[in-house]
């Protein structure tokens, strides 16, 4: 019994390096359109531009798609650009701006535990929307991450969280049902902009400063003409209750933000 079980590892074995060989070949001789998502380990969008020397980390809701988009216009054609949703690239392209390229990590960038990935799951590894400091970090040279501008978004958590509730937690009937559910704690922000809880970007722009915020990296990247939000602006439609957060949420709710976003309040001063 124990000689069949071996036997058939072998076997388990020898045809997952044959279907690595044939994504490889796949891979070689195919342009990435042709392939299929399954192909991919997609790092949930940020950008990198050898072109203006920047990259470009994506927060949760903080307007990054629309301010993805905005950058898109100045990229170049060896820039890496994740993908975004569907409806988003075709903004994107209606504004003729660059949509995703060059975001399928070098082989010559992988890790052990990428090369398994590649050939047990024939999956290939990938820059992705929200991708966090620390693993970009991994799969660029040290020279592009030390000499690049490194920069993102944040947003007064009290909005963020009642952003997040009309975006993904509507379903239950309150924001304070939506915090019960622990979901409302997933929101991506001071994970992906640090490592191991140290701030390893140039700049944290608000969210509340956008229209200053354009400014100053427009200056710092030299851009020309100025950088502006799209007109039509990604995921605007999802929040149905325009009200302050103030006059939203609970003494309750108030708390519970304060103790879960306490390392975002201590770093970026915001208050209620």
């Amino acid at each position: 019994m124990a000689k069949i079980k071996y036997q058939c590892r072998i076997k388990n074995a020898e045809l997952r390096i044959k279907n690595t060989e044939k994504l490889f070949k796949t891979l070689t001789h195919y342009h990435i359109s042709t392939l299929t998502l399954q192909h991919f380990t997609i790092f949930a969008t940020m950008i990198i531009s050898h072109k203006h020397k920047f990259i470009f980390i994506k927060t949760e809701k903080t307007a990054g798609t629309s301010i993805e988009i905005a950058l898109s216009k100045y990229c170049g054609p060896d820039d890496i650009i994740t993908p975004i949703s569907p409806k988003d690239e075709v903004t994107r392209k209606e504004l003729g701006y660059r949509g995703p390229q060059n975001y399928l990590v070098p082989f010559s960038k992988y890790s052990a535990r990428d090369w398994a990935s590649l050939i047990y799951h024939r999956q290939r590894r990938a820059f992705y929307n929200h991708i966090s400091a620390q693993e970009i970090k991994q799969y660029i040279s040290n020279d592009v991450w030390n000499s690049y501008y490194k920069f993102c978004f944040e947003r007064n958590p009290f909005d963020k969280l009642v952003s997040l509730y009309y975006w993904i937690g509507s379903k239950y009937p309150t924001i304070y049902d939506f915090m019960m559910s622990g979901k409302a704690s997933y929101v991506k922000g001071f994970v992906l902009w640090t490592i191991n809880a140290i701030p390893v970007v140039d700049h944290i722009y608000k969210f509340e400063e956008m229209h200053e915020a354009f400014k100053h990296i427009s200056a710092v990247l030299k851009l020309d003409p100025e950088m502006v939000i799209p007109e039509k602006k990604a995921k605007s439609n999802f929040r149905k209750d325009k009200r302050h957060y103030r006059e939203i949420l609970t003494e309750q709710e108030k708390q519970w933000v304060y103790k879960i976003f306490a390392r975002e309040f201590a770093y970026l001063d915001y208050k209620f």
